[in-house]
């Protein structure tokens, strides 16, 4: 156990309000959080209105049943005769309350109140709707992390639009990709971005991405580099003359709870991204549940999550706007000018709910950046790891390097559902290694290869029963086919997620990896999670792929190292990697072969991609190249075996 609330902390927070609340009113046996859990999924229906009335969710007319049948997967119907509109319940609060703090790397700093954001949306949202925007059409964006691109979104959605959104750093054919198909009608784009303290261009990348879009009907350009070229660009605009002045005020169209809200995309590492189709009501209430109940965040507080606006995460942390709390945008390399830059925003922004990935987190450590140096952080609560398992070095890291008093909350869901299946919980102690808590209302579970329930062993991530932020559906998937083989093949019935994980004693779970990517030795399943736990805590390795390849009817386990500077590779080296891995794991784990790379390939959203590695190893092609971020990479691998 590395932290535990104190009775004070478990007692004031929202988690331990509301868990008091339904074990009065429903007379259940205790007030432990596996006890409220258990009631969450039995009596969905229950569960879900509290959550409505709990989060205050603005709507109009009022919800005939919650939910009409919890056991079908795909197609439960939620919230049945209730309106509402996302970006209404986005801008709820119109003060003077600074809304938006946002930093493009050292270049830019802004701040919006809600006052502020309001107006700035509501102009927006007159020229949308002077240009043709409906309710249904498609908005898309094709820009950083900033406050425009908030602010066109909530706009878009004011009038029942759905958004989707990709950052410039994905390649012209990434973007493609995924805005052909979902045909949208206006684009907003950034005239470039700063990385690393210098401007990048975005715009001749943009006319390539136009010229292939015939269904878009006007670019709107943002200057943030102060090198915008609107008449450049086919149908462009500025930023200044779609928002301009005007009295025109801000209507909020009411939709039903499953009106598609945003459209996302699935990694397409392994070939055309999915375009998954979320609803605006199950966004909604699985996002508020999971920041004010499992995050604890409330309106005073100031909330970071480091993201583009191609990762999901960005829509989940924008979320927070319907508390009222104040948003930190940060755009750029999260290590310039130094490797401590968001530690010491961190610090002088006081911020209270730090998000990032685990690579982010395993990075500072191997950059020798000690936190507590920094600063104390007494304002922060939580820091937030997702992207990829946190292995149990980081965890230790956090506590020993960066602060002991501070719940470190490990998620894991995903773009699939725009939320977490499993997450953190105020109440819930943290232990090395472990994600504290199967989501409220989430009925997870961990099935063998027979479809039954394991603990303490290894297994698949199902889910068994409906959930509102499930997709309602994929775009261009009229007879569902896509939808069902993605996450219903497997187990009829029950949603299957691809993820490999094993659920403790204790509750906890641990993440061990992709299923696609699950090593097979001589027929025994091992998570590569496992493997880096172990190899990423060896000094002399930065960073580690693991992949199996088939030998006749076996497979046999294959790493890759990338080696500190200076540090040689050598039989030695070799030997210190498989003794660790045989003492921490088994013999079953330790690699036939090892080789060193000079890189290791990621997403654009920090996900290492062992399925290309696996493709390129067994002397198939990588065609989708530009969903990753370090794509050449990949040339290292060719022969190699």
């Amino acid at each position: 156990m590395l932290w535990k609330p104190s009775e004070k902390e478990k007692n004031k927070s929202q988690m331990q309000h509301f868990i008091d609340l339904v074990v009065a009113k429903y007379k259940l046996h205790n007030n432990d959080y596996n006890t409220v859990h258990t009631w969450s999924i039995d009596k969905p229906e229950e569960f879900w209105a509290e959550i409505w009335d709990y989060c205050k969710i603005l709507h109009s007319g009022n919800y005939t049943e919650v939910v009409d049948n919890k056991k079908k997967m795909p197609g439960a119907s939620w919230f049945k005769g209730a309106r509402l509109n996302f970006a209404e319940n986005l801008l709820q609060r119109r003060d003077n309350h600074i809304a938006i703090r946002f930093l493009g790397e050292d270049s830019v700093y802004r701040e919006l109140t809600y006052a502020e954001l309001y107006d700035e949306v509501r102009r927006t949202a007159s020229g949308l709707k002077k240009s043709g925007i409906r309710k249904g059409d498609r908005v898309a964006a094709f820009m950083p992390n900033m406050p425009e691109t908030i602010i066109a979104m909530l706009a878009a959605t004011s009038l029942g639009a759905i958004w989707s959104s990709t950052s410039p750093d994905f390649g012209i054919k990434g973007v493609l990709d995924r805005f052909s198909q979902i045909e949208p009608k206006i684009i907003f784009a950034a005239d470039g971005y700063f990385y690393k303290g210098k401007a990048f261009d975005s715009q001749q990348k943009l006319k390539e991405i136009i010229d292939d879009l015939p269904s878009v009907e006007k670019v709107v350009i943002v200057d943030y580099t102060g090198n915008s070229k609107p008449e450049d660009i086919t149908n462009a605009v500025a930023w200044s003359d779609l928002a301009s002045e005007t009295t025109d005020p801000l209507e909020f169209v009411q939709l039903p709870f499953d009106h598609p809200l945003y459209i996302m995309y699935s990694s397409g590492t392994t070939g055309l991204p999915k375009s998954i189709v979320h609803s605006a009501g199950g966004t909604l209430i699985q996002h508020l549940k999971e920041l004010v109940l499992h995050c604890n965040i409330t309106e005073d507080q100031t909330v970071f999550y480091f993201t583009t606006c191609g990762w999901m995460m960005w829509n989940w942390i924008v979320s927070s706007l319907a508390i009222g709390s104040t948003l930190v945008l940060y755009d750029g390399n999260p290590f310039y000018p130094g490797a401590d830059v968001l530690l010491k925003m961190a610090d002088e922004l006081d911020i209270n709910f730090f998000g990032t990935s685990a690579k982010y987190i395993a990075s500072l450590e191997d950059a020798g950046v000690d936190p507590s140096q920094i600063s104390e952080f007494n304002g922060l609560k939580v820091i937030a790891s997702t992207g990829s398992p946190l292995s149990d070095e980081s965890f230790n890291y956090v506590y020993r390097n960066w602060k002991k008093d501070v719940q470190l909350s490990s998620i894991a869901g995903g773009t699939d559902i725009i939320s977490c299946f499993i997450l953190g919980s105020p109440t819930l102690p943290v232990y090395t290694g472990e994600i504290q808590c199967r989501g409220l209302g989430m009925d997870v579970d961990c099935y063998d290869h027979e479809g039954n329930a394991v603990v303490e062993t290894q297994g698949e991530l199902v889910c068994k029963t409906a959930f509102p932020s499930m997709p309602v559906y994929f775009w261009n998937d009229a007879d569902n086919k896509k939808y069902h083989n993605a996450y219903f093949q497997e187990y009829p019935g029950i949603w299957h997620h691809g993820d490999f994980i094993e659920i403790t004693k204790h509750g906890g779970i641990k993440m061990l990896g992709r299923s696609d990517a699950t090593l097979n030795p001589q027929g025994v399943r091992i998570g590569t999670a496992e493997i880096y736990r172990v190899v990423e805590g060896i000094d002399e390795i930065i960073d580690s792929v693991v992949v199996g390849h088939k030998v006749n009817e076996d497979e046999e386990v294959v790493l890759f190292v990338k080696l500190e500077e200076n540090i040689k590779f050598n039989d030695e080296l070799v030997k210190k990697i498989k003794s660790s891995i045989r003492n921490n794991c088994s013999p079953r784990h330790v690699p036939s072969i090892i080789k060193q790379v000079p890189d290791v390939p990621y997403t654009i959203n920090g996900k290492k991609v062992e399925i290309a590695v696996k493709k390129i190893i067994h002397g198939y092609d990588v065609s989708n190249k530009d969903a990753l971020a370090n794509p050449e990479c990949l040339d290292f691998f060719t022969g190699i075996i």
